[in-house]
């Protein structure tokens, strides 16, 4: 059995999905309808910048959203891709939204306005250089949680993703985040700075979930058609109810992407297609799950390697 991944910010690149807007009439209409939904070109900030653009939050999220879902449709309608081995659907972060749109539990436009309020409302929630996150490579989570307890200053600082062993992000008040990377630097500990324009999955996102929970409850949510992995709960969740109250929670709450993997793992998938831009997520399965099987969809040479070992 297989599970399709779907990735998050960080993945995104100008130009990402430009060989299949050049080659898929079916491309070409969904940036155009995307570009309708949202009332300004998101279409030319993805195809041709610049950077700056694309990095807005606001528009990082949605534009990921719809190169996944284009390469994704592109995939299952013009080279008659199988589902029919696919149990689970998972995504990191926003990721998660492209898993629901892909598994027909949400609709094109709703997906879009929810991603693009959603970016919005996190960039709002915490004033630029007010926030921070720090990536820390080599140590386990329970290790991580005891460098931040020794943390002087008030505030927050909380794990904010927990990505692979030895790959955690930790989110929170720029200076407890400056401090905790002296605390790990005096201990010969290694750390990187994020170049991010907010503090995400923590505490400080709670004014974004407010606004979102609005949001998100409008929105008509269905059944997926595929098994859904909670970044929340790493476990699987089906109910509308509870996907929206989860979305809800993936603000402010801790991904739980290693859980998510080893949970898929167990239960029998070995085989793991990240679809969408970039290679982050297969390059954490492998780490999470050394001996599966990974393949990322970047190209349309993709899609007939793809094809060819299936």
């Amino acid at each position: 059995m297989k599970a399709i991944l779907f990735p998050g910010q960080g993945s995104q690149i100008v130009g990402m999905g430009s060989e299949f807007y050049n080659n898929f009439s079916a491309v070409k209409k969904l940036f155009a309808e995307a570009d309708e939904i949202l009332h300004f070109k998101i279409s030319k900030t993805i195809l041709e910048g610049p950077e700056s653009n694309l990095k807005l939050t606001q528009n990082t999220q949605p534009s990921i959203l719809l190169v996944s879902y284009s390469i994704f449709t592109i995939l299952k309608d013009e080279f008659d891709f199988s589902l029919n081995e696919i149990k689970y659907f998972a995504g990191h972060s926003l990721g998660e939204y492209s898993a629901l749109l892909c598994a027909n539990a949400l609709s094109f436009q709703d997906a879009l306005l929810l991603l693009f309020e959603r970016g919005k409302s996190m960039q709002e929630a915490v004033p630029v250089g007010k926030g921070g996150m720090l990536a820390i490579l080599g140590l386990e989570i329970e290790e991580v949680n005891n460098f931040i307890s020794q943390i002087k200053s008030e505030g927050i600082c909380e794990i904010a993703n927990d990505n692979a062993q030895g790959q955690i992000i930790v989110s929170g008040n720029i200076e407890l985040i400056e401090e905790l990377r002296n605390i790990l630097k005096q201990s010969k500990k290694k750390c990187i700075p994020l170049p991010v324009s907010a503090p995400f999955h923590c505490s400080l996102m709670n004014s974004a979930a407010v606004k979102m929970e609005q949001k998100i409850n409008t929105v008509n949510f269905k059944i997926p058609e595929f098994e859904i992995i909670s970044n929340v709960t790493a476990l699987p969740v089906g109910r509308p109810e509870d996907i929206k109250k989860f979305l809800i929670k993936q603000i402010y709450s801790k991904v739980r992407w290693r859980e998510s993997i080893s949970f898929m793992g167990k239960n029998k998938i070995n085989n793991f297609i990240e679809i969408g831009p970039g290679k982050v997520l297969t390059g954490l399965v492998k780490r999470i799950l050394p001996n599966s099987n990974t393949f990322s969809i970047n190209s349309i040479d993709d899609i007939k390697k793809l094809n060819n070992e299936s």
